[in-house]
């Protein structure tokens, strides 16, 4: 018994270390990390609140592994600090304070939402051809979405790296590193709003933040510095294929199918 729980809490560690190279490469990182921390026993609510606060030392390492493309873009990104961090902290409130078995409900639905946003990925981000000079109708449009982007955040996470993207893309048109480093700031903040409550409330499992967290900063600095040289479109479709699968067997167990 008590090697098969080590297995599982190793597992956990690797599948945190995934997730968080997963999410500087190509995002996604959630749909491996939170069916790991579910496998360990944790409920889904508290698996949700664990992975949040556990993948907030990845996406700093990541954010770090980013700081050379980070230093000009100031300007550009300290107007969306706070709609990150308000977003995110609505976001966990939400979670809290609705019954366990409403996220229960839906979460089936957020793994879902979360894949087809992974699929639709790059249509998405391609359709988005801004000019250089944002207007203030569309950095207002930028704002919002990325409020909108912590909340979704908040409460679930699984694929707000691509809903960022696809807000910064509105914003300025630049590579695809900058956009990275962009992201991994604003979902830090978002992240780590939402871990400050999350452990305010007591809603974690400080056992199992421990090894993912551990797993997330490996993970998150190592998958930032290979970004440049793995076919992001290839981890794209794992976690696609990963979140499908997922997807099943959470509505199986929902709705009694199978």
């Amino acid at each position: 018994m008590q090697s098969a729980e080590t297995v599982r809490w190793l597992t956990l560690g690797a599948a945190s270390c995934v997730a968080g190279a997963i999410n500087s490469i190509a995002g996604g990182g959630t749909l491996i990390s939170f069916p790991a921390a579910m496998a360990v026993g944790l409920s889904p609510v508290v698996a949700n609140a664990t992975n949040a606060v556990a993948l907030v030392p990845g996406t700093i390492a990541s954010a770090f592994a980013y700081r050379r493309e980070l230093a000009p873009d100031r300007r550009h990104l300290l107007p969306l600090l706070l709609p990150s961090l308000l977003g995110g902290f609505l976001g966990a409130y939400l979670l809290l304070a609705a019954p366990e078995k409403v996220f229960e409900a839906v979460v089936p639905w957020l793994v879902l939402g979360a894949t087809l946003l992974m699929v639709l990925k790059r249509p998405l981000l391609s359709r988005l051809g801004v000019s250089a000079s944002p207007s203030k109708l569309r950095f207002a449009a930028v704002i919002t979405g990325i409020f909108l982007m912590g909340v979704y955040g908040g409460y679930f996470g699984a694929g707000i790296g691509i809903i960022t993207l696809a807000a910064l893309a509105l914003l300025q048109p630049v590579d695809i590193h900058t956009m990275n480093a962009r992201k991994s700031v604003l979902t830090t903040l978002v992240n780590g709003a939402a871990a400050g409550l999350f452990i305010y409330r007591g809603a974690t499992s400080l056992p199992a933040v421990g090894v993912m967290a551990i797993g997330s900063i490996a993970g998150g600095y190592l998958g930032a510095n290979l970004a440049r040289r793995v076919r992001a479109e290839l981890v794209s479709r794992s976690v696609v294929a990963i979140g499908l699968i997922l997807t099943a067997i959470l509505f199986g167990r929902r709705y009694g199918i199978g």
